[in-house]
């Protein structure tokens, strides 16, 4: 038993560092100054007489090795001149179950413990009286260790007990924190989605374990609250085994199964073993510990096994998510190895004290490794919000295209229903008005011809509604560029001119794309139109066109009255304009050209700065030389 003791406590440490919680180093006894002994004699075995066979001991190079088959040992410290008005007599940390304590032969304290935790801290108050005398403290136990661990000081009462108080409190303050902290994340998690519900449940779980395991393993409660202990055990034991699965199942979650579901399969064994040592454990403590041997052995040395396993899986899968710079991993990867560091270095410190010391440092490391903990887990939920911001705006754009599309339905509808019935008569109507307007004169001309303007108006309107209704080209052509806008550019000049401005072009040799030539010239000369219209004193239009990977990227600058993003939010939507005689129609025509071309286009405009479109065409092959017609 005494060996399994020394496995648990070495495999805990070294593997997860989850355990094992030591006392706080004492500190010098406040602003009085205390004497310190650090020489003492003791005697191994339970001798009547505790006058023969003294080994002298040296604090300084710690305690003696238990002899093989000798389970106590008596010690005696001589006291030294007490100048204190009130002086005491500290023991920091003493290694026993059972404790006597004698002034001379005055019995002055006594500790028995029935379960096995085997750290005592003593204060014991002395009289000035007592200056000279010797005394004796006799211990019993089952471990590998006995007797004082350091030095002993000896002090004024009231500063001692200061030091007495704090032994083992900071283990009970840093796991109540943690305990703190699990209880708010576990609150949090019920409005989490479930996803994150699971995540931050066993978060909590793992947090609340380590708590209390620092609380149940603190000298401060056997030391004040000694009838607390056997409780303590076994909440100690609890915590340890729902601690196991918890953190296996919370890997789990965070980086996923692992290779041949591995990580799972693991906590599935984990929680079977824990639920089988839970039921030891109650069968144990219902009987009296008549299973204790069988129950340690299980709870003890067979989970040291399991975190070193444990350990090895999750290093193992950390270095590889780290190796494919998973960042979750790597953070994971700091923490861990933290909290491993430290365990390693106080573990090696153990052993150069031969066992003559108390693991306590490994609870800071252990700190670490919990906020890397909830780094993992806030970085996902912050990445999770991000995704669901972007899904949202996402979301957005296909509503506001799915409408846009809604719309453009029923304009087609609408112009397939209409454009035919309505075209006929209004040529019959143009034509008769022509030969009216022939045989006028005067001022009825005029009304005739301003009749004629009308006619033709509506015509071009209906002709529109039919690019809607069947955008699609019926005889497609390999387009070279730079000759369709010196076209364009030759047609719209004049109008250009008029309006005060100029236009310019720098177009990349050999652009070419496909569609159709009227279509194409009738998509870009609706938008060079509008940059005319929007001309100030001193217009100017500025298109460029370049290639850029498989596309054509065509810019059309203007230098005009500009949009506001009201606006410029609203081009294209069926019988909008910003214009006061305009129809909105025009712009409408352009977007289902360029569709229709697989194209698109964008509009950039600042309100008194000018407005840029841009529209981006697939790059076509270039025609053989006999023919471009396909």
């Amino acid at each position: 038993m005494r060996l399994n003791a020394k496995i648990l406590h070495v495999t805990v440490v070294l593997f997860l560092l989850f355990l094992v919680a030591g006392p706080i180093q004492s500190a010098a006894a406040g602003p009085y100054t205390s004497r310190e002994i650090t020489e003492w004699q003791m005697k191994f075995g339970a001798a009547n007489d505790p006058q023969q066979g003294w080994l002298d001991v040296d604090a300084r190079k710690g305690i003696p090795e238990l002899p093989p088959g000798l389970s106590a040992a008596w010690t005696r410290i001589a006291l030294p001149p007490l100048d204190y008005s009130s002086p005491a007599l500290y023991v920091d940390t003493l290694y026993a179950l059972h404790v006597k304590v004698y002034l001379e032969e005055r019995l002055v304290f006594e500790g028995d413990r029935p379960y096995i935790k085997d750290n005592y801290s003593l204060l014991i108050p002395l009289s000035t009286k007592d200056r000279g005398k010797t005394i004796y403290i006799w211990t019993e136990t089952l471990q590998d260790r006995i007797g004082i661990k350091d030095k002993v000081l000896v002090g004024e009462h009231r500063v001692l007990m200061k030091e007495f108080m704090k032994h083992g409190l900071i283990d009970i303050v840093l796991g109540s924190a943690f305990i703190f902290v699990a209880i708010v994340l576990f609150v949090c998690a019920f409005y989490l989605t479930r996803e994150y519900f699971s995540i931050a449940v066993s978060l909590a779980i793992v947090i609340a374990s380590t708590g209390i395991l620092s609380i149940t393993y603190s000298p401060f409660i056997y030391t004040f609250y000694s009838g607390l202990g056997p409780v303590s055990i076994i909440l100690l034991d609890l915590g340890l085994l729902s601690l196991l699965p918890s953190l296996t199942f919370l890997f789990e979650k965070i980086f996923g199964s692992g290779k041949f579901a591995v990580i799972r399969r693991f906590r599935k064994f984990q929680v079977v073993y824990s639920a089988f040592c839970l039921s030891w454990l109650m069968i144990n403590s219902l009987s009296g510990n008549t299973f204790v041997e069988f129950y340690y052995f299980i709870s003890t040395t067979i989970v040291g096994y399991i975190l070193i396993a444990q350990f090895i899986l999750l290093i193992a899968c950390v270095i590889i998510y780290a190796a494919r710079r998973n960042k979750d991993a790597i953070i994971f990867a700091v923490g861990f190895g933290a909290a491993a560091l430290t365990g390693v270095c106080e573990l090696l410190w153990y052993y150069a004290r031969n066992g003559n010391y108390d693991l306590y440092l490994w609870k800071w490391g252990l700190v670490v490794f919990i906020m890397s903990l909830i780094v993992i887990v806030g970085r996902r939920l912050a990445l999770s919000h991000q995704q669901v911001v972007k899904y949202s705006r996402e979301l957005e754009l296909f509503n506001n295209e799915l409408q846009r599309s809604e719309k453009m339905e029923i304009i087609s509808e609408l112009a397939a229903s209409v454009a035919h019935e309505v075209r006929n008569p209004l040529q019959v109507t143009r034509g008769f008005l022509q030969l009216l307007s022939g045989k006028t004169n005067g001022g009825d001309k005029k009304y005739m011809m301003m009749a004629l303007s009308e006619l033709d108006r509506a015509s071009n309107i209906i002709t529109d509604f039919l690019t809607f209704a069947k955008p699609e080209f019926e005889q497609t052509s390999i387009l070279n560029l730079q000759e369709e806008f010196n076209h364009i550019k030759s047609i719209l000049l004049p109008l250009c001119h008029l309006n005060g401005g100029d236009m310019e072009l720098n177009v990349a040799d050999n652009l070419w794309v496909k569609g159709s030539s009227s279509k194409f010239k009738q998509a870009f000369i609706n938008m060079i139109k509008n940059s005319i219209e929007a001309f100030g004193e001193e217009g100017n239009i500025d298109l460029t066109a370049y290639r850029k990977g498989d596309h054509v990227f065509i810019h059309i600058r203007d230098n005009g009255e500009g949009m506001d993003p009201q606006v410029l939010s609203r081009l294209g939507e069926p019988y909008f304009s910003n214009k006061t005689k305009g129809t909105g129609l025009g712009l409408m025509v352009t977007f289902r050209i360029i569709e229709a071309m697989q194209g698109e286009v964008r509009f950039l405009s600042t309100k008194g700065a000018g407005t840029e479109s841009i529209t981006i065409l697939p790059l076509a092959d270039a025609p053989e030389a006999d023919s471009r017609s396909i």
